[in-house]
């Protein structure tokens, strides 16, 4: 609720709170509204800052031209006879519109543009309210007065201007004007402020406590209040739903901020590997130049041959005698086993081929994993990415699956590709006519043998939710858990064709866990690091040895390829083995003597070149050819994490942007969950204080009621039900101790206004305003009832000589006669000429 700001609303009503039958109008030396700032002879002091002094008002509903009205600064009638109600309407319309109230407000239309006089396209009110005092609004601005102009069109805009008394423009915008009213405490929307006709009727005279509580909590500025409270808690909840929302970015964030820092990480290994190639490339340099070495080989050299040229001679016999076997065995394999020769030749041979053909995919797969899934794979996948370019799939399909997938452990690569067979090179598609699309793809790449296998599902963007079936032991990952797969489509896929959250790997005593009385739950079969699969009741042994598309050590890979060659070759006609080896010795013993003097010839050259490219003499004790082999290796790897990694300016910016964007979400999210925890502290607090608030109006205004119906000697009820909202009033005229209550459906209409102005004016002594506004507050009442009123208006009225109170009545009683009063006297409006004029204003 505002609170006044002036002596009246601190100091003075202490002095003012006694019952109003304490207050003896008589006493009252009152004197005309016009005065300045004056102490009267009561003490009070004359209203000073927020009361109106004039209104007048152009083209304005019915009336071209009426005013100016100028009002004085205690109590003011505003008096006009039956058909003139035109006049006191646009008075009271025209107050509540200009200071900034709604048109629903002022019960004379739902729009402002109905306020426009008919044939006019503009309507015009000027409202003068007094500054004046310590209360005063910027009073070296606005002077002594402040001239509030607004102007209202036939489409319904509204403008103010805002003048100094001296008719000097100040301001045009309406938070000027706002804040002008606050400063006064000018409350139009507020009943108790301003109470209209229709309100009145409304909250007043309806029959239903509910309204009632409802004019009471709309008066002290409660139901304001409660609605404040409301959209804050609303906001809240709002907020605390948004919270939620940025909980989940803000994962995103730091799952997108964790992929970065990887990536930026990686450029680390990126430089400790170029360091280690210059190195390796420095120890080349020098191992090319091994002069010592090279003179000790010399000599070995020429011991060996030496030692070969008598082997030879040795050899020779032997030569002559496995000639003659071989021969022999040639005779006997054509005659008795060629059959079955042949077999074994052609079956070695094809092994041979599948060996040598597995060889040359490795060895190409060191530039592209990809080739690893077979040679044609990157032209398929590069067909793949052209058809999608041009629109010929609606997903583009995903594959091969193995391609697309890595592993968090590089032992479990067997156990992992025994359990994934076929789907490694599968591909997978969204629907069956983007299947048809890559058939014909696949013809085209793969013209003859097997082709990838094709599985279509509907492609999802998450991964599925698989907690309630999914294997989770505390030692051993399942297939999806031992798998990093970023794309949900591949993990999808693997999930739905192969179950993988289900399949448990287990480096060690896998049988022991599968095949006791408690298996793991949700698990239905398991692999060892072997390749080795396990039920709970049976097992197979793995047919293959080592993993031929997850490894990821391509080199390894390449040189067990190449001792299983070496191995089938010795397979071979041992004899005729031998026979080569003897040639091979022979012909290498007698270059033996060439290569050395060559050395020693290149000796020289080699220092002379080693030096250009590291001036520093290395002592290096690896052969030329290990460290070929590894720069070599270090060379790919280095190209492979460049093409991943991409631009490296490019790494370190989204890194750090990435790093920022979660840094920054995380402070927003800690800033709001603290400000919610704040402003549950805060709201709590305020309740109370409100319900205390409540509480304390609640007694006030019983207890002004009670003494306002002591002016009659009536007495009553005033009950509160705060919880249902209810304000039931029980009023008994007469002796109260001798009949009992009775609510005020059940009195006279006289009687029932009496006890709705007791029930206005309690409010009033509980509310702040610097000026009251009642529209025919004498409706209702005879004229004994109108009288009592009346006087305890009145009595009110000067007792609170710093505030202002306008009454408007159709009424043509004669009206009391006191220095406090002014009264305004409006003609019957010419309804002809649709105007109206006013009074010569009347002091009384």
């Amino acid at each position: 609720m505002s609170k006044r700001k002036s002596s009246s609303a601190s100091d003075k009503p202490h002095k003012r709170a006694k019952p109003v039958e304490e207050e003896d109008m008589e006493d009252a030396d009152v004197s005309d509204g016009d005065q300045n700032d004056t102490v009267q002879s009561t003490g009070d002091v004359v209203s000073d800052a927020g009361i109106v002094e004039s209104i007048t008002l152009k083209n304005f509903m019915c009336h071209s031209h009426l005013g100016p009205f100028s009002f004085g600064s205690n109590v003011n009638f505003v008096v006009g006879n039956n058909g003139s109600e035109c006049g006191k309407s646009a008075v009271l319309t025209a107050l509540i519109v200009a200071l900034g109230g709604n048109a629903q407000a002022t019960n004379r239309g739902s729009s402002l543009k109905g306020f426009v006089k008919e044939g006019e396209s503009s309507a015009d009110v000027s409202i003068t309210l007094r500054n004046k005092g310590r209360d005063a609004y910027k009073p070296e601005v606005y002077g002594q007065a402040i001239i509030v102009d607004l102007r209202i069109t036939r489409d319904g805009l509204r403008t103010y201007k805002l003048r100094s008394k001296s008719g000097q423009l100040v301001s045009n915008k309406k938070e000027e004007l706002l804040a002008i009213l606050d400063n006064f405490n000018i409350q139009v929307n507020n009943p108790v402020s301003v109470l209209t006709q229709e309100m009145s009727k409304y909250f007043l005279h309806s029959k239903g406590e509910g309204d009632k509580y409802k004019f009471f909590m709309k008066a002290t500025q409660l139901e304001q209040m409660r609605e404040d409270f409301v959209y804050i808690k609303t906001t809240k909840h709002v907020t605390e739903d948004k919270v939620g929302q940025h909980s989940e970015c803000l994962k995103d964030l730091k799952r997108k901020y964790q992929e970065k820092e990887d990536r930026y990480k990686n450029l680390a290994s990126l430089d400790e590997m170029h360091t280690k190639l210059e190195e390796l490339q420095k120890q080349m340099a020098w191992a090319l130049n091994k002069v010592e070495e090279a003179e000790r080989k010399q000599k070995q050299t020429q011991e060996q041959l030496d030692g070969v040229t008598q082997q030879l001679l040795e050899l020779q016999p032997k030569c002559s005698e496995l000639k003659a076997e071989v021969q022999k065995q040639n005779t006997l394999v054509k005659s008795s086993e060629v059959r079955a020769q042949t077999i074994e030749q052609e079956m070695v041979q094809r092994s041979i081929d599948v060996h040598r053909r597995n060889l040359k995919t490795m060895e190409s797969s060191r530039s592209n994993r990809l080739r690893r899934f077979g040679e044609h794979m990157p032209t398929l996948l590069n067909a793949i990415q052209e058809a999608h370019k041009r629109g010929q799939f609606k997903h583009r399909p995903r594959g091969p699956l193995g391609y697309l997938i890595s592993l968090k452990d590089p032992e479990m690569a067997l156990a992992v590709e025994v359990c994934l067979k076929g789907q490694l090179q599968a591909f997978t598609c969204d629907n069956h006519e983007d299947e048809r699309v890559l058939q014909g793809l696949m013809t085209k790449v793969f013209p003859t043998g097997r082709r990838p296998a094709i599985i279509t599902s509907h492609f999802l963007p998450h991964v599925h939710d698989t907690r309630k079936r999914a294997v989770d032991h505390p030692e051993y990952p399942s297939v999806l858990q031992a798998l990093e797969i970023e794309d949900p489509v591949v993990a999808n896929c693997l999930i739905d064709q192969r179950g993988i959250e289900s399949i448990l790997l287990i480096k060690v005593n896998a049988r022991r866990v599968m095949q006791n009385k408690n298996p793991p739950q949700n698990c239905n079969q398991a692999f060892s690091k072997d390749g080795d699969q396990i039920f709970s009741n049976r097992s197979y042994t793995a047919e293959q040895t080592r993993a031929n598309y997850l490894s990821g050590d391509v080199e390894e890979e390449i040189r067990h390829l190449q001792r299983e060659m070496e191995n089938q070759k010795a397979q071979a006609d041992r004899f005729q083995q031998q026979m080569r080896k003897l040639d091979e010795d022979i012909k290498q013993n007698e270059g033996l003597l060439r290569r050395t003097h060559i050395d020693q010839k290149s000796s020289k050259t080699s220092v002379t070149k080693a030096t250009k490219i590291c001036p520093e003499r290395l002592e290096v004790r690896r052969t030329a050819r290990s460290l070929d082999s590894e720069i070599s290796r270090l060379k790919v790897k280095i190209t492979t994490q460049q093409e991943q990694q991409g631009d490296r300016e490019e790494v370190v910016r989204q890194y750090h942007e990435a790093l920022e964007s979660y840094k920054n979400m995380a402070q927003q999210m800690k800033n709001l969950n603290s400000f919610i925890r704040s402003l549950d502290s805060v709201m709590n607090h305020r309740l109370q204080v409100y319900a205390e608030l409540r509480r304390f109006l609640s007694a006030r205004c019983k207890y002004y009621f009670d003494s306002m119906l002591a002016q009659r000697g009536y007495t009553g009820s005033m009950t509160f039900d705060h919880k249902n909202e209810t304000l039931s009033i029980s009023v008994q005229p007469g002796q109260g101790n001798k009949a009992d209550l009775s609510d005020m459906r059940s009195l006279s209409g006289g009687e029932r206004s009496f006890s709705t102005v007791c029930f206005v004016l309690s409010l009033w002594a509980i509310t702040e305003a610097p000026f009251r506004c009642l529209d025919e507050f004498d409706v209702y009442m005879d004229m004994v009832n109108r009288r009592i009123s009346m006087d305890m208006m009145l009595k009110v009225a000067a007792g609170q000589r710093y505030r202002q109170f306008i009454f408007l009545t159709p009424q043509s009683m004669s009206l009391p006669v006191s220095k406090i009063i002014r009264i305004l006297r409006l003609k019957d409006p010419d309804r002809g000429q649709n105007n109206a004029q006013t009074n010569q204003d009347e002091d009384q």
